[in-house]
């Protein structure tokens, strides 16, 4: 007797082999493995430098001297010999004052000199001629040689006399005391003028000038220990040098010589004064001015910019501020080492220098860089410590007027044949603000 299967366990088998059967007919090779490029950064090397530090103060020009232009005689102003505002050499002639009546008392006191020395002459006759006679009585002769010794004062006290009316004469000239520029006249011609009272105008002596600024009492201490330390050089043992920046520049055009510190600190402001003196002499060579006349670039009251260096120069190393990246307040640079892996490296900086910020020793007077490092300054964002890239160097873009030079490139920089540098110290200012915060170590820039 033959057993029949149900229906549906034969449709199962059919549809299960007709499944395999598809699956094995669609099966496709594995795509092979795709190598990834190592990701492109730029680099470059860092710059080792001897820099000196600074710092900056506010300040304010002041002339080197200053007077008020007084009339030293009572009378009317009866002429003005110069221009408001125009530059004077000492001994110009600036304002005249009506000399007529003190012309007219100088020809008096001469009148009355004369006649005293004629009264003189004819009692030191009377004197002789009393000593050759006999018959004169001792008392007579004393008279006489006191009428004759009265004389003799006389003439002096005319003498005197005249010399004061010759002064006020002179007097009524005013003249410029020192080479400067004048203010406007506050007086016309016409107007009574005061002995020593009324101000007929004013003279500043503005070349050199003079810079007074306040240094902070931090700055103070740190200076002078620096000096104790022997790292620094006061200035009252060597002409200190400082720059001068004006308000329509960012940089530092002037230069000048500190000349004076105050014996104390103001409690006020906890501050202490100090004063530089500038050279304020320009030429013109245009045609307005005249060609080779010389003018004067600052007056007094403007506010200025001093930089004055602190301590001595000194070795360090500077990285572009790109290459700056901030891992929880901490700063670190990406180097590469010899196999083109990018490795993590702390770094403790300072200041900034033209884009580029400078990096210190740390706690053990170590400097983490050396001019040697490939420091990365381009996609920090796509790397992470561990990780090789593909290294390409960086255009020079650099400014050289902006980084001194090393002694040896001194000796063989061939724009000097003394070996001096034909570029500016390197200037290091106080940093403002961070630099770009780069991706921590750990994980590149996108990920979360």
């Amino acid at each position: 007797m033959s057993v029949r299967l149900p229906l549906f366990r034969s449709t199962g088998r059919v549809v299960l082999a007709v499944g395999l059967g598809l699956a094995v007919g669609c099966a496709r090779p594995a795509p092979p493995i795709v190598q990834t490029k190592p990701a492109e950064v730029v680099i470059d090397n860092p710059i080792a430098r001897e820099i000196t530090d600074f710092e900056d103060f506010p300040g304010r020009t002041d002339a080197v001297n200053a007077i008020d232009l007084r009339s030293r005689v009572t009378g009317y102003l009866d002429s003005v010999h110069f221009k408001d505002g125009s530059d004077v050499k000492q001994g110009d002639l600036l304002f005249k004052i009506d000399p007529r009546v003190y012309k007219a008392e100088l020809e008096r006191t001469e009148a009355a000199l004369e006649q005293a020395r004629a009264r003189d002459a004819r009692l030191k006759k009377d004197h002789e001629r009393a000593l050759g006679l006999k018959g004169v009585s001792a008392e007579e002769l004393d008279r006489i040689a006191g009428d004759k010794a009265e004389a003799e004062a006389g003439v002096a006290v005319a003498i005197a006399a005249r010399r004061l009316a010759q002064q006020n004469v002179e007097y009524t000239e005013i003249h410029a005391p020192l080479s400067g520029r004048m203010s406007r006249r506050y007086a016309d011609p016409g107007n009574l003028i005061k002995a020593d009272d009324t101000i007929l105008s004013s003279v500043v002596q503005i070349d050199p000038i003079h810079v007074n600024f306040d240094i902070d009492d931090r700055t103070m201490l740190h200076a002078r220990r620096l000096i104790q330390e022997g790292k620094m050089t006061s200035s009252r043992v060597k002409a200190m040098e400082v720059k001068v920046g004006l308000p329509d520049e960012e940089g530092f055009s002037l230069t000048g010589i500190v000349n004076f510190t105050d014996n104390k600190i103001d409690p006020g402001t906890g501050t202490l004064r100090a004063r530089a003196v500038v050279d304020n002499k320009i030429f013109a060579n245009n045609s307005q001015s005249g060609e080779g006349k010389s003018s004067f670039l600052l007056s007094p009251g403007l506010f200025v910019r001093v930089r004055i260096p602190i301590g001595h120069p000194h070795a360090s190393v500077l990285v572009p501020e790109e290459a700056v990246g901030t891992d929880q307040g901490q700063k670190f640079v990406y180097i590469l080492n010899e196999k083109d892996e990018v490795v993590y490296r702390k770094v403790r900086l300072g200041r900034t220098i033209n884009n580029l910020r400078v990096v210190e020793p740390d706690e053990t007077g170590k400097l983490n860089l050396s001019d040697k490092d490939r420091v990365i300054v381009s996609g920090l964002q796509r790397v992470r410590p561990g990780v090789k890239v593909t290294p390409k160097m960086a255009e020079k873009k650099t400014d050289a007027k902006a980084v001194e030079k090393t002694p040896a490139e001194k000796k063989a920089s061939p724009g000097s044949p003394s070996g001096e540098p034909v570029s500016q110290p390197v200037v290091a200012v106080p940093q403002s603000t961070s630099a770009t915060p780069a991706s921590p170590p750990g994980r590149a820039a996108g990920s979360q």
